[in-house]
């Protein structure tokens, strides 16, 4: 029996040991295959970020190739940083990741509750922004990214801003997790196509888009709102509020319309 014990006990060891053995390497398979495919990771969010620009500047096509997609975004796209302190813009060196920024107090601000209407806690000193080029090298749009919480998610958007730095131009949401066919309806078409046209600000400067219930197309400022999803829509204005105010590009838009784009 002892000896019966013992063979027993020595099977669990060598199996235990052979889990543990088999573990250990496919996690090295498994993090080297991470390590190893991690540029390719980030080229792919990289040229999703340029599509999803592209898109709502009105400079692609459903069908573009990734080569056709970079060269156009060289061609036409020129990034920047705004500093929200300042309201100056730099040259982007491409390697501002906002959640990275987010980290650290020495590039963010902890944002008050008064403050922080589009429940995102923390905003980055500073902004990627896209200033978009005509066929004359003239700048002719501008591309603000903003983001708020929804009622599952953050959602993250691009905003397309005429250079009078009032008229939208369009709108997309690249990334979100609010439910299909509810909040999830910010990225069908019919909904985004309200916004080209739609006014941001009135006649004096302070924010005035408006997600309503419904009726809102006569209005300048008005975007019908997403039918059964209120939280989702009250997420929208709370992003637009926060993110065209004070704290966000209200400052920089309005130098823009002071023509600050046009005398740089």
């Amino acid at each position: 029996m002892a000896n019966e014990k013992t063979i027993n006990n020595d099977g669990v060891g060598r199996t235990f040991l052979v889990v543990f053995i088999l573990c250990l390497v496919c996690s090295i398979i498994v993090a080297g295959a991470a390590v190893g495919l991690k540029p390719q990771q980030q080229e792919q969010i990289q040229l999703d970020t340029q599509r999803n620009i592209l898109s709502v500047a009105g400079l692609s096509t459903p069908k573009m190739s990734a080569e056709d997609v970079q060269k156009v975004y060289g061609e036409r796209i020129e990034p920047k940083l705004l500093n929200f302190k300042t309201n100056e813009l730099s040259d982007s060196t491409g390697h501002f990741v906002l959640n990275d920024e987010l980290r650290s107090d020495e590039t963010s601000i902890a944002l008050s509750p008064q403050e922080d209407i589009a429940k995102i806690r923390r905003r980055a000193n500073s902004a990627e922004i896209y200033l978009v080029k005509d066929g004359s090298g003239k700048v002719s749009q501008i591309i603000l990214p903003v983001y708020g919480s929804g009622l599952w998610s953050v959602m993250y958007a691009f905003i397309a801003v005429d250079v009078d730095g009032v008229t939208s131009r369009g709108i997309t949401y690249y990334a979100h997790g609010e439910t299909p066919g509810l909040g999830g309806e910010v990225d069908n078409p019919q909904w985004k196509a309200q916004w080209p046209g739609k006014k941001l600000f009135n006649e004096q400067g302070i924010p005035a888009i408006k997600i309503v219930r419904s009726g809102a197309t006569d209005s300048p400022y008005g975007i019908d709102g997403l039918s059964g999803a209120t939280l989702t829509s009250n997420g929208i204005q709370h992003m637009f509020d926060f993110w065209l105010g004070d704290n966000g590009f209200g400052p920089f838009l309005k130098k823009v319309r002071e023509g600050a784009l046009n005398n740089g």
